[in-house]
């Protein structure tokens, strides 16, 4: 088979790894974050962003390359000894080696008989906080008892004073560390500084199993991490300079599904925020998610139905069962389905591949109740103030048929306090944006809107 290019294979791999993925991670030894390059080739400039990221005693890393809407792409093997750094990607036949320099790596960019200089810079997003901080904060662990984990997180509160409403922080889907950093942002540090610095305590830490809070996160269910979420409250009503009966919780994404789960059954709750929460069941909101990110992607319409059409089927498969559907049912389900299959799979991509890969992710504990959950009951026994908000332009939870569904749902219940606002040109992470395709997530220096944490700000001290 014929050899693709850089172009060619990132192009291919970006439209698979949308196809399986979405659905919703001292100073001068220090490579984690996001370091930009551009690559020139002929005449060609494409940028690429590595995402390097510390694991145990070594580092784990993904790219970018948002010329070709293609995010999260896998590097194999992340090696630092202090000074050189090598980054391999063998499925993409990639290697980039260079020279660490504080602020940027100096190297060469190789992919099969092509090499070229390329340079890597540090990304320094102009939001994010820097200490001493004007407040204190206060590194913590609490209980997850019925678990048996130990979660770890950060306390911040005001300077001087007591009995301070507070919120808790609950991160979207994927293991995500306490300030729910992902494509080179921090978003929960950005509105935990935002909201202290205003007077509001606030609660943010690392999903069971991710950075130092303990656990299994990849057996882990959306009910599992609403119960640790519930931990962490029973955490703060032990704390003498919180006000017990002003607690809240402001959930992002998935966080937006797990705080009314968690505010229907618990009088604890004192106020909710949903960012870009779903109102949706599962399989409804995934399969709008991939619609409208395939059409920014400029997939061709008949490759996008058949593709819709296909995924719908393997959907009805798990949520049609009474139990967990194994991985090895989904891959017989799918291998029926191979002719059709094949009609749809990018370029570059083998049937076969498409098939094992995508069947892994619907086999996952998490995907299989995520897709059987609808937020709805939840929300119709939720009593405390609610506001949910949403970008114009997130392509990930949809604003207008989310905003609508949460509402509905909300004043079914009799729920009468409940605000909702959609925000023009923001999306899924409330950055100001072009299309709301992931692939501009990385590339925004903006890490979250400063007219969101305003309102944030003023509608909890005034609820």
């Amino acid at each position: 088979m014929k050899s693709l290019s850089i172009y060619q294979q990132i192009k291919a791999v970006a439209l698979f790894l949308a196809i399986i993925l979405s659905g919703t991670f001292s100073q001068a030894q220090d490579i984690t974050g996001q370091w930009n390059g551009l690559l020139s080739v002929q005449g060609m400039n494409l940028r690429l962003v590595f995402h390097i990221k510390k694991s145990g005693e070594g580092y784990t890393s993904t790219m970018d390359s948002p010329d070709q809407n293609a995010t999260g792409l896998p590097v194999a093997t992340t090696t630092f000894d202090g000074s050189k750094i090598s980054l391999a990607a063998p499925q993409l036949a990639l290697l980039y080696e260079g020279e660490f320099k504080t602020d940027s790596i100096t190297g060469t960019f190789k992919q099969g008989p092509l090499s070229v200089s390329m340079t890597l810079k540090r990304v320094q997003r102009p939001q994010e906080p820097k200490p001493p901080y004007l407040y204190r904060s206060e590194e913590v662990t609490f209980e997850n008892k019925a678990a048996g984990i130990v979660l770890a997180g950060t306390l911040t509160m005001p300077a001087t004073g007591s009995n301070f409403t507070t919120v808790i922080l609950i991160t979207g889907s994927g293991a995500q560390n306490r300030d729910e950093e992902l494509m080179g942002h921090k978003p929960f540090l950005v509105i935990a500084d935002y909201l202290t610095r205003r007077g509001i305590a606030v609660l943010r830490y690392d999903d069971r199993g991710t950075a130092q809070s303990t656990g299994n996160f990849a057996t882990s269910t959306t009910a599992d991490f609403a119960a640790d979420a519930e931990s962490a409250i029973a955490y703060l009503k032990t704390r003498k300079e919180i006000n017990k009966k002003k607690i809240g919780l402001i959930g992002h994404s998935e966080g937006g599904v797990i705080a009314p789960m968690i505010a229907a059954r618990s009088n604890d709750v004192g106020f909710m925020v949903m960012l870009a929460g779903s109102g949706l069941r599962g399989d409804a909101l995934l399969l709008l998610q991939q619609e409208l990110i395939y059409r920014v992607s400029s997939i061709p319409e008949t490759q996008m139905e058949g593709i819709l059409k296909n995924n719908a089927k393997v959907m009805d498969k798990v949520t049609g069962a009474s139990g967990m559907v194994s991985l090895q049912e989904i891959i017989d389900f799918m291998t029926t389905l191979r002719a059709e299959f094949a009609g749809v799979v990018p370029g570059g991509i083998s049937v076969d591949d498409y098939i094992k890969q995508y069947a892994i992710r619907m086999s996952s504990p998490w995907m299989q109740y995520f897709l059987r959950h609808d937020p709805a009951p939840a929300l119709e026994k939720v009593k405390c103030p609610v506001l949910a908000v949403n970008g114009s332009k997130d392509l990930q939870v949809p604003p207008k048929a989310n905003l609508s569904a949460i509402s509905n749902a909300l004043k079914k219940g009799g729920n009468n306090r409940v605000t909702t606002k959609e925000y023009p040109n923001l999306n899924h992470l409330f950055q100001e944006c072009i299309t709301g395709s992931p692939a501009e997530y990385a590339i925004i220096e903006q890490t979250f809107s400063p007219d969101v944490l305003k309102d944030l700000v003023e509608w909890i001290l005034h609820i």
